[in-house]
């Protein structure tokens, strides 16, 4: 049977959004799990997320590609799906766009299909080779398949299907100069007739706009042996049988063992303990030295600073309020980026894909749905996406139940706020410090679970629904992907680190530094404290004084106001205000705490953010930061709301406000009463 289909001439945007007028436009269309955004990445240079369950990619991908001849195509990646029969929303994004339904038609298809498991992924190049497009096929994976013992041949997989095939891996980027000078040989000449030798003269064309019919009708005009458009399965069964050569297959019952174990109910749950367990300790080990270098660096810049520029407020705004309150959240960049690199590993790996099976068993019982896994891993990089990527979610009520705990999943912003914590109270350990740091991802996922529970028993009743998941192969990771992911990763830090928190910055030292206090109000306020100025020495003189200007400044004003309120989990006005900021961005409270207690007439620019707080004293000489108020801070950041963004994507994707303000009111009432219950625990123990 042959088909054919006009192409027309394109006009595109590509992923930075401009048009580009005149480019051809490939769809790069397979199943979950073939390494399809790998593939992009490596054509377009760019850093799409990729993932080795289904689900990352729920709408389209765009960018550029230069081919091998001089010209530029718009590659667009599309949502994995198993067959045109959409079933799901991102299977639909892709099936509309592929059968040209939706706001462009392609002039080409790019069918990536796994040589691992090839029965499997040539189903869906079936459906689509159905249309008559100029189609070009990518069989990935070609290194791991070899090494499993298994060789395709790329010449009768290829004369079977009609169209061209290259062998590529999109880890080594073996093939990709063949693919690309495949693609422009594709895009210059016609449509190729299809499945040349699998069909049969007698068989009636059918017109391309009937292809939906076609491939859903599974009716064979009988003059075929195996027909390409009846039964898809038998036919990728027997085209796969065809082009793999006799013996090549191997067994998978190591995987399959493999499986058993990391999947056992019991053991299970264990493993992915001590693997995390296990990533948090390699974090700040190999994390500690380069911190330590941002550290020191950023001291010497301030007191190179504080020696070039004269004494005065231009001196105090570079040195303690742009690089103590920028520096301060910088130097744990070194800890974000080992983070996402060894999660990309982890994910890359197939192991997290088997994770989900675990924690399934208990999403289900809470009110969860199984589709609502790949969100809640998202949410640990940045809640936005996260709450984004729900719309593979069908079920408002289920996708309901996952917006509204998506924001206890522990992302980036936190990261800062644990690490400083954790090296407070546990300095010399670096064991114990990984524990904590995995206790306060155990924290928000244990308490996502108990909302979810808790919704499904009052507002959002209902059972949600099972969790159907394509579990990928076993795989050497890719340090290439995972150098890329945590990169990006690192760069959207320092972006906000550059942007956001450098302008938050600037604005608390203003706040904390106006309006000065004169010396005759210094001077009464001494008298009023019954403080003897004449018997003080310099240096406490100048203590004292730097004090005084920040009580007396705006933001000493609004801590003596919210001070009240926080005293019951152990924050003092300063902390107060550092978590007031934070409503905005979690990370600023970093920027805060360091200006805060960075401020005064000779700090020690030179002493790390965590020696200053670990000093902080009150009038009397008390500890601010005691255990009990570390982990009551830890808690509070764990479960509280503290994202505007956040909120407005929560909106967007409800169509509510109602939805966000319920979930900024619960989660801080939720954040407030298990820091309360934390501190006044410790306190009364210690």
């Amino acid at each position: 049977m042959s088909t054919s289909v006009d192409s027309t001439e394109s006009e595109f945007s590509d992923a930075s959004g401009d048009k580009k007028s005149g480019d051809k436009v490939v769809a790069m269309l397979g199943n979950p799990n073939v390494g399809k955004t790998s593939m992009f990445n490596r054509l377009t240079n760019l850093l799409a997320k990729t993932s080795n369950f289904p689900g990352t990619t729920i709408d389209r991908r765009i960018g550029r590609v230069e081919l091998s001849s001089g010209k530029s195509i718009t590659l667009v990646d599309l949502p994995g799906m198993y067959s045109l029969e959409a079933s799901s929303p991102e299977e639909k994004v892709a099936r509309d766009f592929v059968l040209g339904q939706s706001d462009q038609v392609p002039d080409a298809v790019l069918i990536v299909v796994d040589a691992t498991n090839l029965q499997r992924t040539l189903f869906v190049a079936r459906q689509a080779l159905q249309q008559g497009r100029p189609t070009l096929v990518a069989v990935n994976f070609i290194e791991a398949a070899r090494r499993r013992g298994i060789e395709i041949d790329l010449n009768t997989l290829g004369r079977k299907l009609g169209c061209p095939v290259v062998g590529v891996s999109a880890r080594t980027g073996e093939g990709f100069d063949r693919l690309k000078s495949q693609l422009a040989i594709l895009l210059a000449g016609p449509a190729l007739p299809l499945l040349i030798t699998g069909g049969s003269p007698e068989c009636p064309p059918t017109p391309a706009e009937n292809v939906l019919t076609v491939i859903t009708d599974d009716e064979s005009c009988g003059s075929c042996r195996v027909c390409p458009f009846a039964d898809g399965h038998q036919w990728a069964s027997a085209l796969a049988r065809e082009s793999i050569r006799d013996g090549s297959v191997v067994s998978d019952e190591t995987a399959d063992k493999v499986d058993q174990f990391l999947t056992h109910r019991l053991i299970g749950p264990i493993v992915f303990a001590l693997v995390m367990v296990v990533a948090f300790s390699l974090v700040f080990w190999f994390a500690q030295v380069p911190m330590e270098w941002l550290d020191n660096g950023f001291g010497m810049l301030a007191s190179w600073v504080s020696h070039f520029l004269p004494e005065g407020d231009i001196q105090s705004l570079v040195v303690d309020g742009i690089i103590g309150g920028v520096g301060g959240v910088m130097v744990f960049l070194p800890q974000i980026f080992i983070l996402f690199f060894m999660l990309a590993l982890l994910e890359d790996s197939g192991y997290l894909a088997r994770a989900v099976v675990v924690v399934d068993r208990w999403m289900r019982r809470v009110g969860l749905p199984g589709q609502a896994f790949v969100p809640l891993l998202a949410a640990h990089a940045c809640a936005i996406p996260a709450i984004m990527a729900t719309k593979v979610i069908e079920s408002r009520r289920d996708r309901l139940a996952a917006i509204m705990v998506i924001p206890l999943m522990t992302c980036s912003a936190r990261l800062p706020v644990y690490t400083i914590i954790a090296a407070m109270l546990f300095p010399s350990t670096p064991v114990y410090a990984a524990m904590l740091f995995a206790s306060a991802y155990v924290l928000g996922m244990v308490a996502a679970f108990v909302v979810a529970f808790l919704l499904k028993l009052t507002i959002l009743p209902g059972e949600p629904s099972p969790l159907i998941l394509d579990l990928p192969p076993y795989r050497a990771p890719s340090l290439r992907n995972a150098l890329r992911y945590a990169y990006e990763r690192g760069w959207m830090f320092l972006r906000d680190a550059g942007t956001v928190i450098l302008m938050i910055s600037i604005v608390i030292w203003a706040l904390s530094t106006y309006p000065k206090l004169s010396d005759e109000s210094f001077a009464e306020e001494m008298a009023t404290r019954n403080v003897v100025v004449d018997q003080l020495s310099e240096d406490e003189l100048a203590g004292v004084r730097a004090a005084a200007d920040q009580e007396h400044a705006i933001i000493g004003r609004l801590g003596r106001v919210v001070a009240p309120v926080f005293e019951p989990i152990g924050f003092d006005w300063k902390i107060s205000v550092g978590v007031m900021t934070s409503f905005a961005a979690r990370e600023v409270v970093v920027s805060t705490l360091s200006i805060l207690y960075g401020l005064g007439p000779e700090p020690d620019d030179e002493s790390s953010l965590k020696d200053r707080l670990s000093s902080a004293t009150y009038a009397d000489g008390r500890p601010v930061f005691t255990t009990a108020t570390c982990v009551s801070l830890l808690v509070f950041f764990v479960l509280a709301m503290q994202c505007l963004p956040t909120q407005a994507v929560t909106k967007k994707e409800t169509g509510s406000w109602k939805w966000a303000a319920f979930q900024f009111v619960y989660m801080t009432l939720l954040a407030y009463a298990a820091a309360f219950v934390a501190y006044q625990t410790i306190s009364m123990m210690s």
